[in-house]
């Protein structure tokens, strides 16, 4: 009976408008107060059925709920036969927790729309080659699945074969389709936007990139912050105490309707709701947005945050070597670069893939008697001509003659912070190239943005040298930058930063900057959803799109305002209430419980503003 009366309790909460409105209906239509009286009756106790059942099953575990209040405070106007006050209030407080209800489900929708994208089926290749829908359960790791277009990804995989491309917003938060080839890597729940793809799964279920992102999110708002933790103790004692003054105004007045007026206004709903809506509101809009905030307690530290500190490669810079400057001298120069190309086709130097990025389609010819000078280049005869391709010190030693504006161009370029690739043909110098990790596109615009978010301190570590570190420090205009440093120099430079007092971000690429991840206040790992990447850090940013971290640190700020704000919301509505009730003689139940329930609405508003947050420039 108790649980059919739980769960009939928005049914319940229109039966007792209905009865309400039938008793005002009659009494200003008919002046029947038989009517009036017996609707207000049916209505009261109706309406009272669920709010002392769940009052009971809270004094069962020796809670005194808010419930508790409410049930004594409809119990009293009863037996007082103010009919009215206690219909009018088991309505307000049925229909309050209806919003409440309804509010917070819209709060939790990031979760909702991403288990909407979890795959139920899969196509799996059986043994006698035939593909064969079947439930994402019987898939395991090994199995071999067809991915058709406008259909989900179903695990974790590589591509085996065929060409497509996917859709990863709901891994990336981005919605520009990626292209997918043979030996690239897909994530369940990702769309097919067109092609067909065979696939090999390599992780299936809950152990998918999807599925713990699922998991993190929901962990994450299940959390509760040093606040909230505050506030579910403060609400303990608070509600008793309540109950308790109730029973003094009783004792001391001997005014009952004044001792049950207090039960309802103390209600504390606002306060107990409105750090958790806005805590599970800001971690959705991170959800939506390809961030995910690992609890309140991370959005706390991370909305206080002084100091950011970045690794370089793959974080601030793309991490891929291009070419950046390049110059030409004297005449010949396609077939220079034809030369050049057909060198470096053969090389496996780490600059050899940037040099032909950069050189593009040219034609080539065969390489003979090549010769690799240790830390200097290579020197090899193409096409009848003795070509050199490598540093200053192998042109030194070619006795290739650099004019001043070839000099003054390879000071340049070293001081842009380039590794040089110089090209000499028959002992003269014909290509100037300067190679370096280019700076991330819009990363000094959002570096200006951290700042103006009141991040004071912008530090670089690298394990790049001084020199190439100091470059890309002036280009972005940091606080501090610091090459030549391993892992755990970075992890014991955060250490320190730390027992200055400040309060530390570290921004990795989640792999061999894990301890600095874990070490700082607030890790933050670029990390494309490696597994690393997630378990490591404190917020990870799963496309490694740096444009989110201003996002998700205006997010954080934003968050711990919205909850700052709903606690005083709460706090205010109740001085306000109990101060009428004693200054005051229009103050009564009614009214009291109808602003209670208004305060627990607003928070709830105020809290959903976050779902629509984005970043102003």
């Amino acid at each position: 009976m108790q649980r059919f009366i739980l769960r009939s309790k928005n049914q319940i909460t229109a039966i007792s408008a209905i009865l309400i409105l039938t008793a005002f209906l009659s009494r200003w239509t008919t002046g029947g107060i038989q009517v009036f009286e017996w609707a207000l009756i049916i209505a009261s106790v109706i309406g009272a059925a669920p709010i002392a059942i769940q009052a009971y099953q809270a004094l069962r575990v020796k809670v005194v709920s808010i419930d508790v209040l409410v049930t004594i405070a409809v119990a009293g106007a009863f037996l007082i036969q103010n009919y009215e006050e206690s219909a009018i209030v088991t309505f307000l407080f049925l229909f309050g927790a209806y919003l409440e209800q309804r509010t917070l489900n819209k709060t939790r929708s990031a979760i909702k729309e991403l288990t909407e994208l979890a795959p139920e089926t899969a196509l799996k290749r059986m043994e006698d080659g035939e593909f064969v829908e079947v439930s994402v359960d019987e898939v395991d790791v090994g199995d071999i699945l067809l991915v058709k277009t406008g259909a989900k990804v179903p695990v974790d995989g590589t591509v085996l074969s065929g060409e497509g491309s996917v859709n990863e917003a709901s891994i990336t938060g981005e919605s520009i389709p990626v292209a997918k080839e043979p030996g690239s890597k897909v994530f369940a729940g990702t769309i097919l936007d067109n092609g067909t793809l065979q696939v090999e799964a390599d992780r299936v279920g809950e152990d998918t990139t999807f599925g713990r992102i699922i998991e993190l999110v929901e962990e994450a708002q299940d959390s509760k912050s040093a606040a909230e933790r505050f506030i579910d103790r403060f609400a303990k004692y608070y509600t008793p105490a309540v109950l308790v003054l109730g029973i003094l105004v009783w004792l001391f007045s001997r005014n009952l309707e004044l001792a049950i007026t207090v039960l309802v206004l103390g209600c504390p709903g606002a306060l107990v709701i409105g750090v958790p809506v806005s805590n599970v509101a800001g971690i959705g809009n991170g959800a939506r947005h390809g961030i995910l905030l690992k609890g309140s307690e991370v959005i706390s530290d991370f909305s206080r945050l002084d100091t950011m500190v970045f690794d370089k490669t793959g974080t601030l810079t793309v991490g891929n070597p291009s070419v950046a400057d390049t110059e030409y001298y004297g005449d010949n120069i396609d077939e220079a670069l034809s030369y050049l190309a057909s060198i470096e086709r053969e090389s496996d130097h780490p600059l050899a893939k940037a040099v032909l990025e950069a050189i593009g389609e040219v034609k080539t010819f065969a390489v003979e008697g090549t010769e690799v000078v240790k830390g200097a280049g290579i020197v090899a005869e193409v096409d009848g001509h003795r070509a050199a391709v490598g540093n200053v010190a192998l042109m030194q030693r070619e006795n290739v003659a650099l004019t001043a504006k070839a000099l003054a161009d390879i000071a340049i370029f070293e001081q842009n912070g380039n590794s040089l690739v110089l090209t000499a043909v028959d002992g003269e110098l014909k290509i100037l190239m300067g190679v370096r990790d280019q700076i991330r596109p819009g990363v000094k615009e959002d570096l200006q943005r951290l700042r103006r978010l009141g991040v004071k301190n912008l530090i670089m570590l690298s394990g790049d040298n001084q020199g190439t570190v100091d470059v890309v420090s002036r280009e972005l205009g940091l606080t501090e930058a610091h090459g030549n440093m391993l892992p755990e120099d970075k992890a014991a430079y955060i250490k320190k930063l730390m027992e200055e007092g400040r309060i530390v971000a570290f921004v990795g690429d989640g792999v061999n900057d894990s301890p600095s991840l874990a070490l700082a206040n607030i890790g933050i790992a670029m990390g494309g959803g490696t597994d690393v990447a997630i378990e490591t850090s404190d917020v990870v940013l799963m496309n490694s799109d740096f444009r989110r971290l201003p996002h998700a640190l205006g997010l954080a700020k934003a968050t711990a305002r919205n909850m700052q704000q709903n606690i005083i919301i709460a706090v205010g509505v109740v001085l306000v209430l109990l101060t009428s009730l004693i200054f005051s003689d229009w103050m009564n139940m009614s009214i009291g419980m109808l602003v209670h329930e208004g305060s627990i609405l607003a928070v709830i508003l105020n809290g959903m503003r976050l779902l629509r947050y984005r970043l102003r420039d």
